[in-house]
């Protein structure tokens, strides 16, 4: 078991009992560990303890980051920007392919492709000439692999696990954790937060529907949340909201493409394409200090 497997067990648990307030101690009994050796692994991974990591699930919570969401997507799109400005040297340039790109199916290219330690598990990554293609999360490696080549079933496919590790390096911030429970310090695998280089690139294939609704995503920033309702009038289209979650659940980048900041206008976080915990993973780790000043902002394509 990784730390994620180990961490994402420990936050089903505190989800389940939030209203009971389990301590320390029976959360430690829950996961195997010592009290200490505990506190010690959630606290290097999020940053807080595990204490006040519940309290960035609460629904007063979720719903004062959701407040957040809608007055930034608003003043992000009304300058006519695809986001609330270059807050961090690390940017994401999406653009979407072509209708001749699509036809072609990938044909002679060459997609890059490998499967990579994250804060929230495996990640399968894939990078074609064009940009980044697909970032998913994987329990399994084969049925990623087929959605990959499915995406492009005429581009050749070349496994590159180290290159695949220095791109999500550059994508996820924070730190990883030894995989021995108890320890804090970085592995040789960690997640840098200094971000330098170019900006990322990243290429998908879409409806123009549902490139708009990503470009939207893109101007919510770690910390804050948005509703399907508000992306939608975000776009212009008030009245499809259930087109626009249908387009969030597409999203071929997952956290690059922040589909997991979009939640129910009740503030309840609500179900996610790679699995609830992992979604309550990504809020609470986005709301903990330290990914605070840290940023992943788009500029416009």
């Amino acid at each position: 078991m990784n730390d994620y497997e180990r961490v994402a067990q420990i936050i089903r648990f505190l989800d389940e009992r939030r209203a009971e307030q389990p301590d320390l101690a029976a959360v430690a009994a829950r996961a195997g560990l010592s009290p200490f050796h505990l506190h010690r692994l959630f606290s290097a991974w999020a940053g807080v303890t595990p204490k006040d990591f519940l309290q960035c699930l609460t629904l007063a919570h979720a719903k004062e980051l959701l407040r957040t969401g809608e007055s930034i997507l608003d003043a992000a799109l009304e300058s006519g920007l695809s986001g609330p400005g270059r807050l961090h040297d690390l940017c994401v340039n999406l653009e979407a392919a072509s209708p001749g790109e699509l036809k072609s199916g990938g044909a002679g290219w060459t997609v890059s492709f490998g499967f990579a330690e994250s804060p929230f598990g495996k990640c399968l990554l894939a990078k074609s000439p064009r940009g980044i293609c697909r970032l998913s999360f994987v329990e399994n490696e084969k049925p990623a692999l087929t959605a990959l080549q499915n995406d492009w079933p005429q581009a050749k496919l070349r496994c590159d696990d180290s290159a695949v590790a220095r791109l999500a390096a550059k994508i996820f911030v924070g730190r990883a954790i030894d995989q021995s429970a108890g320890t804090d310090q970085p592995s040789p695998g960690s997640f840098g937060t200094a971000r330098t280089g170019a900006p990322l690139r990243a290429f998908v294939r879409g409806t123009p529907f549902q490139v708009r609704v990503w470009r939207a995503l893109l101007a919510v920033p770690p910390g804050s949340l948005t509703s399907y309702g508000r992306l939608a009038a975000a776009i212009g289209q008030p009245s499809a909201a259930r087109a626009v979650g249908a387009a969030v659940g597409q999203n071929p980048l997952a956290y690059l493409i922040p589909c997991h900041r979009v939640i129910r206008e009740t503030g309840v976080i609500g179900n996610y394409h790679w699995g609830p915990i992992r979604k309550r993973a990504m809020i609470g780790w986005e709301s903990s200090p330290h990914v605070a000043q840290s940023h992943l902002q788009p500029q416009p394509a």
